[in-house]
């Protein structure tokens, strides 16, 4: 059986499809899956190539988030903001479970966020931050935890 996550996936791609009659049929399926896998994310959000969702479950995106290459997001994750756009998330980027990303913030590339942080300041590049509200811990391993990397 395919990963709920990937499936959602697929149909996110094809609904950003050019063609207005395909991104119509497209469309209508992300909604059922929207709500079937509780996972929302428009298809308006600029994600890059390699973008991983670890499993189904509650996960909510800001439209104007910036999601770059091979990002894997974990369940129960919030990527919001109240005003203005939200987070700029770089490449090779890990957010773990029960995460939440708030308002206009830069995740360096190959970075990790840990499992229930509130990141509400920018990550460096390479870091590993974690805690409530998340501060970085170190500069070891970083993005440990991306594993099959797509590369172009």
């Amino acid at each position: 059986m395919i990963n709920r996550g990937f499936n959602y996936c697929v149909w996110l791609r094809l609904s950003q499809h050019h063609n207005r009659f395909f991104h119509k049929i497209c469309f209508i399926v992300l909604n059922v899956k929207r709500i079937k896998y509780r996972i929302d994310i428009s298809h308006k959000t600029k994600i890059g190539y390699g973008f991983y969702l670890g499993h189904s479950g509650p996960l909510v995106i800001n439209p104007t988030t910036i999601i770059g290459n091979n990002v894997n997001l974990s369940q129960y994750t919030s990527i919001g903001a109240n005003n203005g756009n939200a987070a700029v998330i770089g490449d090779n980027v890990y957010i773990g479970p029960n995460v939440c990303i708030i308002e206009n913030v830069k995740i360096g590339k190959n970075s990790t966020i840990g499992a229930g942080s509130v990141v509400t300041k920018d990550i460096p590049e390479n870091a590993t931050a974690v805690g409530n509200y998340a501060k970085v811990l170190n500069y070891k391993n970083p993005g440990e935890y991306i594993k099959n990397k797509f590369v172009i």
